[in-house]
Protein backbone atom coordinates (compact mmCIF):
# COMPACT_ATOMS: atom_id res chain seq x y z
CA UNK A 1 0.00 0.00 0.00
CA UNK A 2 2.67 2.45 1.19
CA UNK A 3 4.35 2.01 -2.82
CA UNK A 4 1.29 2.67 -4.30
CA UNK A 5 0.86 6.10 -2.74
CA UNK A 6 4.10 7.26 -3.03
CA UNK A 7 4.07 6.39 -6.53
CA UNK A 8 0.82 8.20 -6.92
CA UNK A 9 2.54 11.48 -4.79
CA UNK A 10 5.75 11.36 -7.08
CA UNK A 11 3.11 10.88 -10.45
CA UNK A 12 1.40 14.32 -9.10
CA UNK A 13 4.72 15.94 -8.09
CA UNK A 14 5.88 15.37 -11.15
CA UNK A 15 2.33 16.13 -13.17
CA UNK A 16 2.52 19.53 -11.15
CA UNK A 17 6.06 20.44 -11.94
CA UNK A 18 5.64 19.82 -15.65
CA UNK A 19 3.87 23.42 -16.11
CA UNK A 20 6.30 25.32 -14.10
CA UNK A 21 9.19 23.82 -16.27
CA UNK A 22 7.49 24.25 -19.55
CA UNK A 23 8.85 27.49 -21.53
CA UNK A 24 6.98 30.82 -21.22
CA UNK A 25 5.88 31.13 -25.76
CA UNK A 26 5.06 34.66 -25.34
CA UNK A 27 7.83 36.96 -25.32
CA UNK A 28 6.34 40.23 -25.21
CA UNK A 29 8.22 43.81 -24.03
CA UNK A 30 7.37 45.27 -20.75
CA UNK A 31 7.31 48.77 -19.79
CA UNK A 32 6.32 50.75 -16.53
CA UNK A 33 4.11 53.36 -16.15
CA UNK A 34 3.19 55.75 -13.29
CA UNK A 35 0.07 57.57 -12.11
CA UNK A 36 0.29 61.48 -12.50
CA UNK A 37 -2.79 63.54 -11.97
CA UNK A 38 -2.36 67.10 -14.04
CA UNK A 39 -3.28 70.51 -12.81
CA UNK A 40 -6.91 70.03 -13.79
CA UNK A 41 -7.45 66.60 -12.28
CA UNK A 42 -7.18 64.46 -14.50
CA UNK A 43 -5.20 61.41 -14.05
CA UNK A 44 -2.65 59.94 -16.93
CA UNK A 45 -0.42 57.23 -16.97
CA UNK A 46 2.85 58.17 -18.15
CA UNK A 47 5.97 55.79 -19.29
CA UNK A 48 8.98 55.76 -16.67
CA UNK A 49 12.18 53.75 -16.65
CA UNK A 50 12.28 50.86 -14.63
CA UNK A 51 11.94 51.63 -10.99
CA UNK A 52 14.57 50.78 -8.78
CA UNK A 53 14.61 47.05 -6.48
CA UNK A 54 14.18 49.27 -3.68
CA UNK A 55 11.20 51.17 -5.17
CA UNK A 56 9.53 48.07 -5.99
CA UNK A 57 10.00 46.27 -3.15
CA UNK A 58 10.30 49.00 -0.53
CA UNK A 59 7.19 47.88 2.08
CA UNK A 60 8.69 43.99 2.07
CA UNK A 61 12.30 45.30 2.41
CA UNK A 62 11.50 47.36 5.53
CA UNK A 63 9.52 44.89 7.41
CA UNK A 64 12.65 42.32 6.87
CA UNK A 65 15.31 44.70 8.21
CA UNK A 66 12.80 45.41 10.81
CA UNK A 67 12.10 42.27 12.18
CA UNK A 68 16.04 40.80 11.89
CA UNK A 69 16.56 43.86 13.48
CA UNK A 70 14.69 43.09 16.61
CA UNK A 71 15.14 39.46 16.31
CA UNK A 72 19.09 40.34 16.91
CA UNK A 73 18.24 42.51 19.67
CA UNK A 74 15.95 40.16 21.45
CA UNK A 75 18.82 37.40 20.74
CA UNK A 76 21.19 39.78 22.52
CA UNK A 77 19.01 40.35 25.63
CA UNK A 78 16.96 37.43 25.80
CA UNK A 79 18.14 34.37 23.98
CA UNK A 80 16.24 32.42 21.87
CA UNK A 81 13.11 33.41 23.63
CA UNK A 82 14.50 37.18 23.20
CA UNK A 83 14.74 36.41 19.54
CA UNK A 84 11.29 34.86 18.80
CA UNK A 85 9.87 37.81 20.72
CA UNK A 86 12.66 40.85 19.36
CA UNK A 87 11.30 39.21 15.61
CA UNK A 88 7.62 39.83 16.51
CA UNK A 89 7.89 43.19 18.05
CA UNK A 90 9.89 44.45 15.13
CA UNK A 91 7.64 43.24 12.52
CA UNK A 92 4.97 44.76 14.22
CA UNK A 93 6.64 47.62 14.37
CA UNK A 94 7.93 47.94 10.53
CA UNK A 95 4.60 47.01 9.12
CA UNK A 96 2.82 50.07 11.62
CA UNK A 97 5.58 52.31 9.92
CA UNK A 98 5.38 50.71 5.82
CA UNK A 99 1.70 50.78 5.71
CA UNK A 100 0.04 53.30 8.08
CA UNK A 101 3.23 56.04 9.12
CA UNK A 102 5.01 56.29 6.01
CA UNK A 103 3.20 55.19 2.85
CA UNK A 104 4.27 54.86 -0.38
CA UNK A 105 2.90 57.42 -2.75
CA UNK A 106 4.54 56.29 -6.24
CA UNK A 107 1.98 53.41 -7.65
CA UNK A 108 3.95 51.86 -10.72
CA UNK A 109 2.01 49.21 -13.01
CA UNK A 110 3.56 47.04 -15.15
CA UNK A 111 1.92 47.13 -19.12
CA UNK A 112 2.56 44.05 -21.09
CA UNK A 113 2.55 45.33 -25.01
CA UNK A 114 1.70 42.35 -27.63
Amino acid sequence: MKKYILGFMLAAFFMGSVSLLTPVSVQAQTRYVARVVDRNGRVRWVPVKNPSYYRRHRNRINMLVGTAGGAIVGGLIGGKKGALIGGGVGLGSSALYSYQLNKKKRVYRRVTNY
